[in-house]
């Protein structure tokens, strides 16, 4: 089999072609991929999903930031060895007033201003839920989502939008629900039977975290809220059996240039490296009020790996940035210096539950974000992990260009680049059916090609993934840089 996308992994990338990986896609489609490299596997049987934004520009205005962008679904259905691939836009309220009247109404969250200047920003603070970060099927519903605000339902098989989703009441208008759920595969609470975990944070002087644990048939478990002194910025968190874990980053929030209409809410975000990190441990059992506080030094966390219990320890690795840069108003985000900012890396923290200390430890010093694991392992010892990577471990910021997989027991390190035109979004492990072994599995990430302007989807072998890919189904049509997704085991065609 030939690999039509290079993986030389020493060759630099070319910025023009990473640019247009930020194109709009404003069109729908629903095909079957024919033009596969490779043999799709007739055992991989299911859907994957994944939400990003889909429009980086409306009515021909750029938007300002990534985050601000439009959120579109795609949806790759696997049966009988064949796949299946559409693509939706999300029908938010804004997306369908601002296509009907063919421009920006809406300030973006990020920085993307209403046209009419300063005047029409002014005291504006209503937010645009985009729904362009997250998408899960859970209790036979399949939830857009975004943190700041309440998921949006769409139809599984269609990807068509049904609208707001409350979670049978468990939700009012207008509360967040965040992007980042995570599905504990033997809760302790029940009898060990799986339950989805997510959290929402009401920011303050003060912040609330709100835990939500629902049943498979998404039936509310367990709802309870905690308050934690300042103000909170958390996109992702961990869980492990007992606790729910959370990074309270180091950042301060001034929302004057925001309600002046000089900034968006979140360039008013500011980065303090001169304070420490509190991590937060919640008890998952509503019965223990405890909340448990660690002191770190640890930078700035914008996902997290995994992280487990062992002798009176918790044990959480995150990706970690030394520094974060707070996103300017004039600033370009296709102009961005990778050499410039400081890399994503992984590191490791220990939490002594007896002496409240806090140990840490770098575990991969190469660029590196999106990293996931066999879902079978969430919230326990594990030792296989697999991330979007830097194709060469320079120590430096770079796009991600590769997926590595990193034995966390042995240290042994195996890479599949796609450089210099190919660049990787977050890679989703799917177990083999009936495996015994933590790595037998497919490791699936959608490639932007820059030469040639499309997306492929490569399946790797999740026990040997520096090999030849086991399949490239390429599209016909790119695909935007992409946020997060995830794989259910039922096929909607």
């Amino acid at each position: 089999m030939t690999n039509t996308i290079p993986q030389t992994a020493n060759s630099p990338y070319n910025t023009e072609e990473w640019k247009r990986g930020y194109d709009s896609q404003p069109n729908e489609y629903e095909y079957e991929i024919t033009d596969v490299e490779g043999n799709i596997p007739p055992d991989l049987m299911g859907t994957l999903f994944r939400n990003g934004p889909g429009l980086l520009d409306i009515g021909g205005s750029a938007i300002h930031h990534p985050f601000d962008g439009d959120g579109m679904i795609s949806a790759f259905s696997f049966k009988d060895g064949k796949v299946y691939y559409r693509n939706r836009f999300i029908r938010t309220e804004a997306y369908v007033k601002e296509q009907e009247a063919g421009k920006i109404l809406y300030r973006g969250v990020f920085g993307t201003p209403k046209p009419g200047g300063f005047f029409n920003n002014l005291f504006d603070i209503k937010l645009k839920n985009i729904a362009n970060t997250g998408v899960i099927y859970w209790g036979g519903k399949l939830l857009a989502l975004w943190e700041a605000a309440e998921p949006h339902r769409l139809n599984p098989k269609t990807l068509e939008t049904i609208g707001l989703e409350y979670l049978d009441g468990v939700l009012e208008p207008g509360d967040a629900f965040a992007a980042h759920p995570w599905v504990d595969p033997s809760c302790d609470l029940d009898d060990g039977a799986p339950c989805l975990v997510n959290f929402r944070v009401d920011p303050g002087l003060s912040s609330k975290i709100t835990l939500f644990e629902f049943a498979p048939s998404g039936k509310l478990l367990r709802r309870h809220s905690h308050s934690i002194a300042g103000f909170s910025f958390i996109h992702d968190f961990m869980i492990t059996p007992q606790y729910a874990i959370f990074f309270q980053n180091p950042v301060s929030f001034n929302p004057l240039p925001f309600l002046l209409g000089m900034r968006g809410a979140g360039e008013c975000v500011q980065f303090q490296p001169d304070k420490p990190t509190n991590v937060i441990l919640i008890a998952r059992d509503p019965s223990n009020k405890e909340v448990k506080t660690f002191s770190v030094e640890s930078g700035f966390v914008f996902h997290h790996a995994n992280a487990f219990e062992q002798d009176s320890k918790v044990y959480v690795d995150s990706i970690t940035y030394q520094t974060l840069p707070q996103v300017q108003p004039n600033s370009d985000y296709k102009a961005v210096d990778f050499e410039g900012l400081d890399p994503g890396q992984l590191w490791r923290f220990t939490l002594n539950l007896e002496d409240g200390s806090v140990e840490r430890q770098m575990l991969e010093s190469r660029c590196c974000e999106f990293p996931t694991h066999n879902p079978d392992k969430v919230g326990r010892n594990y030792q296989y992990l697999y991330i979007g990577a830097a194709p060469s471990d320079t120590g430096r910021n770079a796009p991600l260009q590769a997926i590595l997989k990193l034995d966390l027991h042995t240290k042994e390190r195996q890479l599949h680049s796609f450089a210099p035109s190919g660049f990787v979004s977050e890679p989703i492990f799917v177990p083999k059916p009936n495996a015994e072994k933590e790595d037998a599995g497919w490791v699936l990430t959608l490639v932007y090609d820059g030469s040639k302007h499309r997306s492929t989807l490569a399946i790797l072998d999740g026990e040997n993934l520096a090999q030849e890919p086991v399949a490239l189904l390429h599209l016909k049509h790119h695909v935007p840089y992409g946020l997060h997704g995830s794989w259910c085991d039922e096929v909607f065609i």
